[in-house]
């Protein structure tokens, strides 16, 4: 009779199960509101108070970014247990409420492993190792027995090899099983990103339990360690064996052909995603087009991307990406606008690259595009704003430049890097030192080779021969970089265009290693000018020996064996030239005409419509002749 006079009043209690399905379905659709009317329906039953429900509720208040509901509903819990303090601290974590995380794991009254595991796992998420590591430590000395999660999370958060032995030797002493194939793997990762490959390759032998993802990092790790073609051959071993690769697997193969630029390997591989049926997956797909890409392969990589069934923005990013490394700047941007129209959501890889393709002449494209980045909220975005400014300097508008510069927060070194480099190439040598001395001044980030080769080319331009000096001085000293050739090309230039040519010879001579080309070619110029022949010649002689197929060193040999009488010597030279087919190099200039990009070169035109053209001059040319002739009828 009660039950059924509850039902007649609509008072009928819902059983646990029922209500078990709704908090799970509502989990699922992260609705704010209708974690509310969970909220409300246990109240009404009288279920708030139970600590169960009342966890469940703050959990699915968490997941639908309700954290103020969340907090004023914990606060409430008259039984608070450790799991509704655990499942508070994950919420704000997730939620991205990292002070409000630390103060409240300050105060609870009793923390377990789950505390520790996630307080660990979320100062990861907040890119903090250093508080992630010493975390560990405490929960060491309150004696808290870590679990396979907390070393598989500690794996992540180590940054040098001293800690990476200790993690490694933590798990050894907890007696983790070597078939475990979790912590393992992420221990093999871990060696895989400190570039200690031979501890990589102890504990890939070591594990008794390997799966797919073991086979995938060592994959990488041979990969990563310069040995690609060990790395193809264990994916063999991987298939001999019987275990099945996935798309990771796959994916990581396709990188490595690309890498190793082999178009035999490339094909095979591309063979082998068709037949187990990868090729239709975003990820292996996007890893094809890039690795025909870069065997100088653009038609295949337009054909794959042509052959897809539904684009993605990886797929059009892959193929934009591989316009503009080829420098098809306006097919990139016609692929973009295309994808636009086909509702592909652009991303900030998207933009970068397409910013990235636009040459000289399509600076009115950029101001466009720049205006629909900013419009989606991607101006800000680092790698967009870098590829932005990258576009501006390319096309010499330097305040527009600057002011991208002025108005991004968050600048990375390749940031810093692209507005030294930009500045310095425009001439404007004061400001890019002003902006590397800024750079100087920022505690999180360390100039590198890129760095301080743009500072260079700033004092090379602007012949700040003391500046430049020491600069170059300071490299391996005070910043740990080692000079490469290009630093070396810098500081040459520098030398001969003050007329320092004798300095510069030297330095070129006492170089650690063998000077190419890029190296003599200033003196070269410099000796020429100052009309040091002798020097002229044996620079240009040291040029054939290190890149033989420069045409330039061979045309200076002439001119000079020409200009002493010694014409045996020039004849050699030429002959040897035609041995090798060298030809002069042509130049070549673009315009841009409406929407698209024409291409000219010495004694060729290379454009769509080039007939047109020159028929279009000839008939010019015809009536220039007739009224010249008419004139002198006249």
């Amino acid at each position: 009779m009660l039950s059924q006079h509850r039902r007649a009043h609509g008072l009928c209690m819902p059983s646990s199960s029922y209500l078990s399905r709704l908090v799970d379905r509502s989990l699922l659709s992260k609705c704010p509101t209708l974690a509310r009317i969970v909220h409300a329906q246990l109240v009404k039953v009288g279920l708030i108070d139970n600590t169960f429900w009342g966890n469940r509720c703050l959990q699915l208040y968490f997941k639908s970014g309700s954290v103020i509901d969340a907090l004023q509903l914990f606060e409430v819990i008259p039984e608070k247990n450790t799991i509704s303090w655990n499942v508070c601290l994950k919420g704000l974590f997730k939620n991205d409420h990292l002070n409000h995380a630390l103060y409240l794991f300050d105060e609870m009254p009793e923390r377990d492993v789950v505390s520790w595991n996630t307080m660990i796992s979320g100062l990861a998420s907040f890119g903090s190792p250093r508080n992630g590591m010493k975390t560990f430590l405490d929960m060491q000395r309150y004696g808290i027995k870590p679990t396979e999660f907390t070393f598989s999370t500690l794996a992540t958060l180590v940054t040098c090899v001293r800690h990476g032995e200790q993690v490694h030797g933590n798990v050894i002493c907890s007696g983790v099983s070597l078939s475990n194939p979790v912590v393992w793997n992420s221990l093999l990762d871990m060696y895989r990103r400190l570039g200690v490959f031979d501890y990589a390759l102890s504990v890939f032998l070591a594990m008794e339990g390997r799966d797919v993802i073991s086979w995938n990092s060592l994959i990488l790790c041979c990969s990563d360690s310069g040995n690609k073609e060990v790395a193809l051959d264990q994916f063999g071993v991987m298939r001999e064996m019987e275990y099945q690769p996935d798309e990771y697997t796959f994916s990581t193969v396709v990188s490595i052909c690309s890498g190793l630029q082999d178009l035999c390997k490339c094909k095979q591989a591309l063979a082998l995603c068709i037949k187990m049926g990868f090729l239709s997956n975003t990820v292996v797909s996007g890893a094809a087009i890039d690795m025909f890409s870069k065997c100088d392969r653009l038609e295949d990589s337009v054909k794959i991307f042509r052959q897809l069934e539904k684009w993605d923005s990886v797929l059009c990013n892959s193929l934009v990406a591989s316009y503009s490394w080829h420098g098809f700047g306006e097919e990139a941007l016609k692929l973009f606008i295309l994808a636009m129209r086909q509702r592909v959501k652009p991303d900030k890889f998207t933009f970068s690259s397409v910013l990235s393709s636009l040459n000289v002449v399509m600076v009115d494209h950029g101001a466009q595009v720049h205006s629909l980045a900013v419009k989606l909220g991607f101006d800000l975005d680092t790698p967009v704003a870098t590829s932005l400014m990258e576009m501006y300097f390319k096309t010499g508008l330097v305040d527009s430049a600057m002011r991208v510069f002025a108005t991004t927060d968050e600048k990375d070194l390749f940031f810093w890097n692209t507005v030294i480099m930009g500045l310095a190439r425009n001439c404007r040598a004061d400001e890019s030192l002003a902006i590397y001395r800024q750079l100087l001044m920022h505690r999180g980030l360390k100039p590198d080779k890129v760095t301080l080769m743009g500072v260079l080319v700033a004092c090379c331009y602007a012949n700040l021969v003391n500046e430049g000096i020491q600069i170059f001085s300071s490299m391996k000293k005070v910043h740990g970089v080692d000079p490469e050739n290009e630093h070396y090309a810098c500081l040459v230039e520098l030398l001969c265009r003050v007329g320092m040519i004798n300095e510069a010879n030297d330095v070129a001579e006492k170089m650690p290693f063998e000077p190419s080309s890029h190296i003599w070619e200033p003196i070269l110029y410099a000796s020429i000018d100052l009309g040091d022949t002798r020097l002229a010649e044996r620079v240009a002689e040291r040029m054939l020996e290190s890149e033989p197929k420069s045409s330039f060193p061979y045309l200076v040999l002439i001119k000079l064996y020409e200009m002493t009488w010694r014409w045996e010597n020039s004849v050699r030279i030429r002959y040897a030239m035609d041995k090798q087919k060298l030809k002069r190099a042509q130049g070549s200039s673009k315009i841009g005409i409406k929407c698209s990009v024409y291409c000219f070169e010495a004694n060729r035109l290379q454009i769509h419509g080039g007939h047109d053209t020159w028929a279009t001059l000839e008939l010019l040319s015809w009536d220039s002749d007739e009224q010249r002739s008419a004139e002198h009828f006249v």
